[in-house]
């Protein structure tokens, strides 16, 4: 197919376990070939990639230290999301996104049932074993933040108002397309930074 699997049942054609193993046996072939550290694998995406990179937090959670995830089509159930261990999260959204709405449901692109980012990224961070409120992070233009509180993984959630299917400070699409692509924060650095800090628990 010409996107990754992300909902379907076992054995059926949309099912993600190809697409999971795939990525577990290049990650070998990658660690067999060059010199990289098994502690400091990291998975993330935009949309159908976003959506594939959450599969790999619940799937391959040994081995994924932390995942970055933007304007992310999220069709996995949550209740095949087994990980071993809560993988760390950071996570961007636009409030004008037409292709992932969020506010969730179906888009003008996908008759899906897209669930709601804000109440999704809400589950997300009470699997990570977040509890209390989360802390408000300063804004900067179009974004605002949170970041939870009392984490067993942290979790990270950016919010752009009016932002679309688009990697915030990366080089915009056509706006027809996907809507406005915010220049205000630099999904790229702000997701390295965020790596760097979260290796697979208790490593260095």
């Amino acid at each position: 197919p010409l996107r990754w699997r992300m909902w379907g049942d076992p054995d059926t054609a949309t099912d993600p376990a190809p697409d999971i193993a795939f990525i577990a046996s290049l990650i070998d072939r990658l660690e067999q070939e060059y010199n990289i550290d098994p502690n400091r694998i990291y998975a993330n995406g935009l949309s159908n990639g976003a959506g594939m990179s959450f599969i790999l937090s619940c799937q391959l959670s040994e081995r994924i230290a932390a995942v970055g995830l933007v304007s992310g089509a999220y069709l996995y159930p949550w209740e095949r999301c087994r990980p071993s261990r809560p993988v760390p999260a950071v996570v961007f959204h636009g409030t004008a996104d037409e292709i992932v709405p969020y506010a969730g449901g179906p888009s003008t692109a996908f008759h899906l049932p897209f669930p709601a980012i804000p109440e999704w990224v809400d589950t997300l961070a009470e699997r990570n074993g977040c509890s209390g409120a989360p802390a408000v992070l300063p804004s900067n233009g179009d974004v605002s933040g949170i970041q939870y509180a009392g984490c067993t993984a942290n979790v990270v959630f950016h919010t752009v108002a009016g932002g679309g299917h688009a990697w915030p400070g990366g080089e915009p699409l056509p706006e027809w397309i996907a809507g406005r692509t915010t220049q205000d924060i630099d999904a790229t650095r702000v997701m390295w930074d965020f790596f760097q800090q979260h290796p697979l628990q208790g490593s260095k």
